[in-house]
């Protein structure tokens, strides 16, 4: 249910966003991927003054067509036609209202719902991403490691040429990447969803967004947990609500990789997880244990300052038994250095461990 407040957004935008490199929309129309080619001479090739003035008009039609609320820079607004326009073909949104969130790897927009497309959903947040800054992810190579590549319709990408452009970094490759990493959060959150945590409905993914249910009121988003100051009995309520999201995403092979209250939103009483892109897999990871005490440890430090005594080590170290991973990797004494120090201390705490 959507209920009614008000708020004063960031309307920001990063106005040199490289149009060229921001992958097309799933399902797009032909008339949008207009890719002109020049003849072999390198000289355009001649054309029908009436056939120019035809589809610069279906383009401008399709321009129009598109016609949103949210007041945008020129560049914003392309950007979203192109990221958004298959949805609202598709019939998922009728509008773009406002901007609720903008970060350096994507921007997040409350839209309206098409009556027709969800019951009862008045409105759905639009997930759209900056192709640039996402694949320059700072660590990207921390969260990979073991992660299948996706193409953009969930299925692992096995043909070599993909995959060496991806390892080598190619233009071609970055794209894919990019790709990749959207379809990893959307599928992160269709899995997850599947599975009773707290997240939001994922209802579609385009090439470069994703449509997923909207978490606030009418003229304002819910807020972020950070945001907010929690009386003690909400406080242990809602702390072991997290610690039940906890326990299920490991138990569907998931950790957050970046979960902190800035990132679980908070509305009547209720939390919902957000952003995934950098989700991992325990047992394909072998940095998993330390990034999901990463996690617990920032969730606990929040709700320490609520005044809850909390034991993040203690907690993470519970939760990864319980799940049946080992708290030590898996080292050969031979591959330690019996004359190094630090080999020497690392085994020794493998021991007492």
């Amino acid at each position: 249910m959507d209920h009614h407040r008000d708020n004063n957004l960031n309307n920001d935008f990063d106005t040199n966003e490289s149009w060229e490199t921001i992958p097309g929309i799933r399902n797009m129309p032909i008339e949008r991927q207009t890719n002109q080619r020049r003849s072999a001479s390198g000289h355009k090739p001649k054309r029908d003054p009436q056939a120019v003035k035809t589809e610069l008009a279906a383009q401008q039609e399709a321009q129009i067509e598109f016609d949103f609320s949210y007041h945008a820079s020129r560049h914003e607004r392309q950007w979203i036609i192109d990221s958004l326009g298959g949805f609202y073909e598709d019939h998922w949104l009728d509008d773009v209202l406002r901007l609720l969130q903008g970060g350096k790897e994507a921007n997040v927009y409350q839209c309206a719902a098409n009556p027709n497309s969800i019951p009862g959903a008045d409105y759905l947040a639009a997930k759209v991403y900056r192709p640039r800054q996402f694949r320059n992810l700072k660590n990207d190579h921390l969260y990979r490691e073991g992660r299948a590549n996706l193409d953009s319709e969930g299925r692992v990408i096995l043909d070599d040429r993909m995959n060496h452009a991806m390892q080598k970094r190619t233009r071609y490759g970055l794209e894919l990447l990019h790709s990749s990493w959207i379809e990893h959060e959307f599928q992160t959150m269709l899995r997850l969803h599947g599975a009773g945590a707290d997240v939001p409905t994922p209802y579609g993914r385009g090439h470069n967004a994703i449509l997923m249910e909207y978490i606030g009121y009418d003229h304002q988003p819910a807020p972020t947990l950070h945001q907010v100051s929690l009386e003690p009995l909400e406080a242990k309520q809602l702390f072991e609500r997290v610690v039940h999201n906890l326990d299920v995403m490991l138990d569907q092979e998931r950790i957050h990789g970046d979960l902190s209250a800035f990132n679980i939103l908070y509305l009547e009483g209720e939390i919902t997880l957000i952003d995934f892109p950098q989700a991992i897999d325990p047992n394909e990871n072998r940095s998993a244990l330390r990034i999901f005490e990463r996690d617990v440890t920032r969730v606990c430090e929040y709700f320490s300052r609520q005044g809850l005594r909390t034991n993040p080590h203690r907690l993470a170290t519970d939760l990864w038994r319980k799940h049946g991973h080992p708290l030590s990797p898996e080292v050969h004494p031979r591959l330690l250095d019996d004359q190094s120090e630090q080999d020497r201390v690392y085994w020794k705490r493998l021991q007492q461990e």
